[in-house]
């Protein structure tokens, strides 16, 4: 007997009977239909050239300039995002597709002088084929937009299943992109995990971000198969603020990142480490900045925390709360129907504490104090993850100091542990990553695989 797949439900985070989508999961062999008619457009859409596919790439970026006010409403109704983040999210969209829409023109390879004088060497590099990305809910145009416009600018055609909570908005980019490309080069497959091993089984290439228990999974089949992988996993990132460091304006940056978008972030910030005489003041500043941090309604322009995804996210919130000392929490106003966990900063967490070593995807941190700088650091590192810190000081050697010793892919020097610059790499080390770093120029290389030609006068 086949058992039923379950349906792709979304839902409205801050009014949980407002249902954006609810579709039946297309299944295993849709998926697998779906990239054999991705690998079909792939050779017609890699020679359209160097001009056709910049001029794709230039029209999605204006198109979605266009619908800027739509699309953020949307990310705001669909996964909760705060207004004033969602509408910056939508112009970094925007921005990132006209970033590579000018890739295509970039070189793609070198030529060289052979070692015996005869011929030429060149190095040229060209699409895998068919590229899977599989994404989150938290940034619902960006990160689905930071892997496709790469892999479709060096000649690849993309399959995309979104998270089911992102539905809605992964529908109405491809509206957008589809109406750039030819049929068949950009698709979204909605669905859960029986379509994205589908297509994870049947792709050329995989660029996944998500959870680290499932990230790794994604890895191992991708890798299984020889087929390039790239999976932005978990993050459990620390603040360092240093005595010489500004106290209010560190404040005023880790309770952002600990609470901007209430903590769904993989780059925010859960751990909090005062070195030395900083515990006090920052201990006091930064609970101030909490309190007064705005909860509530995403469509309010003045709102910093809105709800969590959904039921389990909040309940999650507040068990790993339970039982430690709460510094500071912000507020959730009453009469608020939706799945809202107050922002909090808690201390004296023991160790092996849950909230030490997992990453709990809310707006909650922990205080911890260190004696040092070499001190901060191993508390920094002591955990499997290392996506990114922020150091918070006035000191140039302090801070070369945690560039050297800190193992994390990112480091930044007095500002939030959150931000991203899309035409930079963008990756951590150990558990948070796996494979090639994603964005900037890192992406073209991922997306595309080298070969080396020599040519020879004939006769030789």
């Amino acid at each position: 007997m086949t058992t039923a797949l379950a349906p792709v439900v979304s839902r409205n985070p801050a009014d949980p009977s407002d249902i954006l989508v609810q579709v039946a999961a297309p299944g295993a062999f849709t998926a697998a239909g779906v990239v054999e008619r991705a690998r079909a457009a792939q050779p017609g859409w890699f020679l359209s050239g160097a001009s056709a596919r910049a001029a794709a790439l230039g029209a999605v970026a204006a198109a979605i300039d266009s619908a800027a006010d739509e699309l953020a409403a949307l990310a705001v109704r669909e996964v909760g995002k705060p207004v004033t983040e969602a509408r910056a999210e939508v112009a970094r969209t925007a921005a990132i597709w006209r970033y590579y829409a000018q890739a295509p023109f970039e070189s793609t390879g070198a030529v060289h002088e052979a070692a015996d004088g005869v011929g030429l060497l060149l190095t040229r590099r060209r699409p895998h084929g068919v590229a899977a990305l599989i994404t989150p809910w938290n940034f619902p145009f960006a990160i689905p937009s930071w892997k496709a416009a790469p892999a479709l600018a060096t000649g690849n055609t993309v399959v995309l299943k979104p998270a089911p909570e992102a539905t809605a908005c992964a529908q109405r980019l491809a509206e957008i992109v589809q109406r750039a490309v030819p049929a068949g080069v950009f698709t979204v497959l909605p669905g859960g995990p029986t379509e994205g091993n589908a297509l994870i089984s049947a792709a050329d290439v995989v660029s996944f971000t998500g959870s680290t228990a499932v990230g790794q999974a994604v890895a191992r089949t991708a890798t299984a198969r020889g087929v390039p992988v790239q999976a932005e996993m978990g993050g459990l990132n620390a603040a360092i603020v240093l005595p010489d460091a500004h106290i209010p304006g560190a404040a005023a940056h880790i309770a952002a990142a600990i609470a901007g978008y209430a903590g769904q972030k993989c780059t925010a910030t859960s751990r909090v480490i005062a070195v030395g005489a900083a515990h006090d003041p920052l201990r006091e500043a930064l609970a101030e900045a909490l309190r007064a941090l705005p909860v509530g309604d995403p469509a309010d322009p003045a709102t910093v925390c809105g709800p969590v995804i959904d039921e389990k996210a909040r309940d999650r919130v507040i068990r790993a709360r339970e039982g430690l000392p709460v510094i500071a929490a912000a507020a959730v106003p009453d009469g608020t129907d939706g799945w809202y966990a107050a922002p909090a900063l808690v201390e004296k967490v023991p160790p092996g504490c849950r909230l030490l070593r997992d990453e709990v995807f809310g707006p909650l941190a922990a205080l911890l104090p260190a004696d040092d700088l070499g001190h901060a650091v191993r508390i920094t590192n002591s955990v499997p993850y290392g996506l990114v810190t922020s150091v918070h000081t006035a000191s140039l050697d302090a801070a070369l100091h945690g560039l050297d010793h800190l193992d994390t892919g990112m480091i930044r020097v007095n500002a939030p542990s959150t931000g991203v610059d899309f035409h930079l790499p963008f990756g951590g080390a150990k558990a948070s990553s796996h494979g090639p770093r994603e964005q900037g120029r890192a992406a073209l290389a991922f997306y595309t695989s080298g070969r080396t030609y020599t040519l020879a006068p004939a006769g030789t």
